[in-house]
């Protein structure tokens, strides 16, 4: 797709899952100037966002970061993690199939539901979100939550070694033990950097992610979105207010999305986040991860998104037939 021989330099300490060519350093850096020149009166300034940038080229990936290493409330994008861990399990025999555990996944990422999560993280983790616990259990029970963690700490990526995953998805504050957990001062609240959710698309797609084919094919069907009907026009099934929306109704995309408006805690407020995967209709698939904080992109201007996907399509494919 985008071709550059010059690979750029890597940030010490931070090395990348993706070559950083010239040709990619333009494409991003254009798109973040006109990300902060159309949307910076709504908040949307170059320190306020995070996005990254994947090219799945078949001799490896290529791409852009921009804050790729924010971190950063992730909303939903964390659901995506879920989706992994578990059907990973499932192919273990860790857990048991059932048709609950079936409905939970499928909703957990179709209509980024926080109850079919909670139910995905008590199964995966052995562990019940409630009253509160004495020291010694209270200890023992986020051992048991720290599974979530441990998995993808122990693919040794370097883009999860700063991240989150282990509090369950609320729709207001915590309480009980999940507020014991969760520290007094949201010192343990999950976060995300755009990095880290890129890499785990790419993974899915295109990577190593340890899942045999048929797990990997259902995680891939699983992020499918469906671009025409009642199902798309839904507003929880995040693609029409969110990045894909602004893309052709004819192109494929994958995704999960996330957005957190008010929450009583303004740690985990007014952020909103899209990875999505493109099917290019010229060129390589296209993994964005985009992450963003501010009241007025987050709540009050739901066409931004859209705005901004259908600014990154047409970038990236104006590049690809310019050659």
């Amino acid at each position: 797709m985008l071709e550059g021989t010059n690979r750029m330099t890597r940030r010490s300490g931070n090395p990348m899952f993706f070559e950083q060519t010239e040709i990619w350093q333009h494409v991003g850096t254009r798109l973040v100037d006109e990300f902060e020149s159309r949307y910076g009166e709504d908040g949307l300034t170059r320190d306020r966002f995070g996005l990254v940038l994947v090219e799945e080229a078949p001799g490896g990936a290529r791409g852009f970061a921009h804050r790729g290493d924010w971190r950063c409330y992730p909303c939903s994008l964390v659901k995506a993690f879920h989706l992994v861990h578990t059907l990973h399990a499932l192919e273990k025999g860790q857990l048991q199939p059932h048709a609950e555990l079936d409905r939970a996944l499928h909703d957990m990422i179709a209509w980024s539901s926080n109850t079919a999560t909670n139910y995905v993280i008590d199964l995966v983790t052995g562990t019940t979100g409630n009253t509160l616990l004495d020291d010694a259990d209270l200890a023992a029970w986020i051992d048991r939550r720290e599974a979530l963690n441990r998995f993808f700490s122990g693919l040794e990526w370097s883009e999860f070694q700063a991240c989150n995953i282990t509090q369950k998805l609320m729709d207001d504050t915590r309480y009980g033990r999940e507020a014991q957990y969760a520290g007094a001062e949201g010192e343990n609240l999950n976060a995300l950097t755009p990095l880290a959710s890129a890499r785990l698309f790419y993974e899915i797609f295109a990577g190593d992610i340890p899942l045999g084919p048929a797990a990997r094919e259902r995680a891939q069907n699983t992020l499918s979105r469906e671009r025409v009907g009642a199902k798309s026009e839904s507003l929880h099934y995040q693609v029409d207010d969110f990045l894909g929306g602004g893309t052709p109704k004819d192109v494929a995309i994958w995704s999960k999305a996330g957005k957190n408006s008010w929450t009583g805690d303004p740690r985990a407020s007014y952020f909103k986040h899209d990875l999505i995967r493109i099917a290019m209709p010229e060129g390589n698939p296209l993994i964005a991860a985009l992450m963003t904080q501010g009241k007025t992109v987050c709540e009050d201007k739901p066409d931004v998104f859209p705005e901004l996907g259908k600014l990154i399509f047409d970038t990236v494919l104006a590049q690809v037939q310019q050659g």
